[in-house]
């Protein structure tokens, strides 16, 4: 695989489109003047993408931004390590179609607007064929637009946010272009409520929310799936940090629900599980994969032993056959440095996924129209997971996903949660 790092100046027409409003502040874990090169294709439906920029008889050129130095460097880096991992074995084995893939990378500190200038250059200066691993919540927050006016080929995003969701896409502005493979918010968001039905036989369901995108998009998945299910809910939303959440957890515990969704991330998740072990709620909580971590179940542990249990989704499981294999080649590619990380794996997956529609493409013409309809074909396995189905244009990311509880740490298990559930979907876990 060839890499080549490069440097874009910063693009001030982000700012006049008002594109770095309103951006996400968590990772999960980016022209001129905004014109696109070929206003034809311009939030079009995908049957006008015939674009082979990128493309050559020996190359396809695709690339990403991401932090690879500053506070997020510790993602970033092995992040970018397993995605170049993944791509150097195809190079090594022939490439595609006799076709190697060049990676273009630019270090965007985490910055939108660095992020936003990196998207034009390798768009419209460096004409790649497609974006791979676009990197965290601010950058895509501003960038996710532009991705779609420019009709690109998006294969992966390091977040959740909610812009990346999309039921039934039938066009570029609707997110046609854009495939996500980790969990996005809303998606999890029903699978929590599967999972409450499903397993815990919930027939009222308590929501706590925190006023931030990842709460509220929670929030907006668990709703969709409990009103489509018929089950009774009730919701408080809090501040995304406060440090005081009684009110909300004692409207939930008046409620008298027999589940809860702690639909919060890391800052607030915490404060929310300890005020209801405190106000004496016995009732077993799940919460997004986000929070599945040692300093998480460290937090609350001591709080909630012996009144109720806190359940965690997850997204990737090494038990199943394919996992297994999958790790072994992914370890004998990756320095010995990265064989354990979890952020070099999920590049892994980036590049897998890419690469996946391709190889359904070997000895066709590859265009931006086709390259697309073929990752719709058919679902597409994760390495370390379940399978995502993009047919119809469903842009929902991670569809199914596992259960962990939070357990007393120990030397085995330092983490301190313990996988109760196999990957699932909400189709299989509501008996449908």
């Amino acid at each position: 695989m060839t890499t080549k790092k490069i440097i874009a100046p910063v693009a001030a027409w982000l700012l006049a489109m008002g594109l770095l409003a309103g951006c996400g502040t968590t990772p999960s874990g980016d022209t001129s003047t905004g014109a696109v090169t070929d206003p034809a294709t311009t939030a079009a439906a995908p049957t006008t993408n015939d674009k082979v920029q990128g493309v050559t008889d020996t190359e396809i050129k695709i690339a990403n931004s991401a932090a690879t130095s500053g506070a997020y460097a510790p993602v970033g880096v092995p992040f970018i390590a397993g995605l170049e991992a993944y791509l150097k074995t195809v190079n090594d084995a022939g490439g595609i179609d006799g076709r190697k893939i060049t990676f273009l990378h630019q270090d965007d500190e985490f910055d939108p607007a660095k992020g936003s200038a990196a998207l034009t250059e390798f768009v419209e200066d460096e004409k790649v064929f497609a974006i791979v691993g676009h990197f965290g919540t601010p950058v895509v927050a501003a960038t996710v637009d532009a991705l779609k006016e420019y009709g690109i080929p998006s294969v992966y995003f390091a977040t959740g946010i909610g812009q990346l969701y999309a039921d039934h896409a039938t066009s570029n502005a609707e997110g046609y272009n854009i495939f996500p493979v980790q969990p996005i918010y809303r998606t999890e968001g029903s699978i929590m409520v599967a999972y409450a039905a499903g397993k815990f036989d919930a027939t009222k369901v308590g929501i706590i929310y925190t006023n931030d995108d990842a709460g509220m998009d929670l929030e907006k998945g668990a709703v969709a799936q409990l009103k489509e299910s018929g089950i009774d809910y009730v919701e408080q939303q809090v501040a995304a940090g406060a440090a005081d959440v009684s009110a909300a957890v004692t409207a939930i515990k008046t409620a008298n629900v027999d589940f809860i969704i702690v639909a919060s991330i890391q800052g607030t998740m915490p404060t929310i599980v300890k005020e209801l072990a405190a106000q004496g709620v016995n009732k077993d909580c799940i919460t997004t994969y986000v929070n599945v971590s040692s300093a998480m179940s460290e937090a609350v542990v001591a709080d909630i032993t012996g009144k109720f249990d806190v359940y965690g989704l997850g997204w990737v499981d090494y038990a199943s056959d394919v996992a297994q294999k999958s790790i072994a080649e992914y370890q004998a590619a990756v320095a010995p440095d990265y064989a354990a990380n979890t952020y070099a794996q999920t590049g892994w997956i980036a590049g897998t996924f890419f690469v996946e529609g391709l190889k359904r493409l070997e000895g066709q013409p590859l265009t931006w129209e086709s390259y697309m309809k073929a990752l719709e074909s058919a679902p597409i396995q994760n390495p370390f997971g379940g399978t995502i189905d993009y047919a119809n244009g469903a842009r929902l990311g991670t569809q199914e996903m596992n259960l962990s509880k939070v357990v007393a740490k120990t030397d085995a298990n330092p983490a301190g949660w313990e996988q109760v559930e196999p990957l699932q979907g909400v189709g299989s876990l509501l008996g449908k």
